[in-house]
């Protein structure tokens, strides 16, 4: 890997934008048609390369659905940062998805894998390892306990009940494309407001100078979000 602030090597750079071409086709394409109705050969020309070489930057059709973890990294980074509880940072980052257009938003992410059939085994360990990652950020460089392992359940859930038949239901109910947008962060607001209401948050990160003002704050009553009791749940 090159250093900070140097330029990669022209074959480097060539091999970089070719893979950032063939994964855009694919995304566009998963967008469009669905991941079923698309084929490897398709997107292969559609990014003006061959299939062998294609399989030279993706080992199956499945990688190129899946490739794009920009998403999901937002949602660990988010929950790390403890800037607002959990639930909350879940939220916010699941909000800005919902308004970003094309195989960038929320609802190209889901379009292209969420309901192909062919994709169902490697979603569930897509959100395994997602459950994995939020429950190390939750545990703040310590083990995980199993108190942390809970709440990444929770908080994983809010991002998987995209896929789920009974939201998608309602999202094809809207007459246009603003009104769906408007159901699904209906739903979104729905959902983090019943994970905070589970138990106890695990708290935002104190800035500097702020602690006794954080103490005062954490004496509120039993099973509201700032009572001290419990570490840690969603």
């Amino acid at each position: 890997m090159s250093p900070p602030g140097e330029r990669l090597p022209l074959r480097e750079r060539k091999k970089a934008a070719t893979r950032a071409r063939i994964l855009e086709v694919a995304q566009q394409l998963f967008e469009q048609r669905g991941y079923d109705d698309v084929t490897v050969a398709e997107i292969a020309d559609g990014a003006d390369v061959s299939v062998k070489t294609l399989f030279v930057y993706f080992r199956s059709k499945e990688d190129l659905a899946f490739a794009d973890t920009a998403l999901l990294d937002a949602l660990v980074a988010a929950v790390r940062s403890r800037e607002r509880s959990p639930a909350r940072a879940v939220g916010q980052v699941l909000e800005g998805a919902l308004d970003a257009p094309g195989p960038a938003g929320l609802e190209g992410y889901f379009r292209r894998a969420g309901d192909a059939p062919a994709l169902r085994s490697r979603l569930l360990r897509l959100w395994a390892e997602c459950e994995d990652a939020v429950a190390e950020a939750l545990a703040d460089e310590s083990p995980p306990e199993p108190a942390d392992r809970l709440a990444a359940i929770a908080l994983v859930g809010i991002v998987r009940s995209f896929t789920a038949p009974e939201v998608r239901r309602v999202a094809a109910e809207a007459d246009d494309p603003d009104a769906e947008t408007a159901a699904l962060r209906s739903w979104l607001a729905d959902a983090v407001r019943r994970v905070e209401l589970m138990g106890p948050s695990v708290p935002a990160r104190t800035p500097p100078g702020h602690e006794t003002a954080t103490v005062a704050r954490d004496q509120g009553t039993p099973g509201s979000a700032e009572h001290p009791r419990g570490r840690r749940s969603p």
